[in-house]
């Protein structure tokens, strides 16, 4: 059965939310948005792509940054509503330098820093 971008169910905005985990270790390492050509795209370069907001345009996983997202595996969850992209991560996914954009917690009502941002090495 051929998969159709247009069967998940995206927001009033043709957005849907897309969870990137890594698939070696299972960390989660960010959450943006797609839009159905976003999904078309990932689907057919393997290169992860978003839609930004922001800017209104796509944005493929560290095409600035170096940082690139390798597409292993591409799920959807029972609504179809929400995306998860198990990733081949190089380098930091955050654009704070970090492996993963979850790195505070809320831990005995104190925020929590659970990792620095990485160095260069030299």
């Amino acid at each position: 059965m051929n998969f159709d971008p247009q069967t998940l169910r995206y927001d009033e905005k043709g957005l849907i939310p897309a969870i990137a985990q890594d698939h070696a270790s299972g960390q989660v390492l960010m959450m943006a948005w797609m839009n159905r050509d976003a999904v078309a795209q990932t689907l057919a370069t393997g290169k992860v792509t978003y839609w930004s907001r922001s800017r209104q345009a796509f944005w493929v996983k560290g095409e600035t940054s170096g940082h690139v997202q390798k597409l292993v595996d591409f799920r959807f969850d029972c609504d179809r509503d929400c995306l998860l992209v198990l990733v081949e991560q190089s380098g930091p996914a955050c654009h704070t330098r970090r492996q993963s954009c979850f790195y505070t917690a809320v831990r005995d009502g104190d925020e929590v820093e659970l990792m620095a941002p990485l160095t260069d090495q030299a």
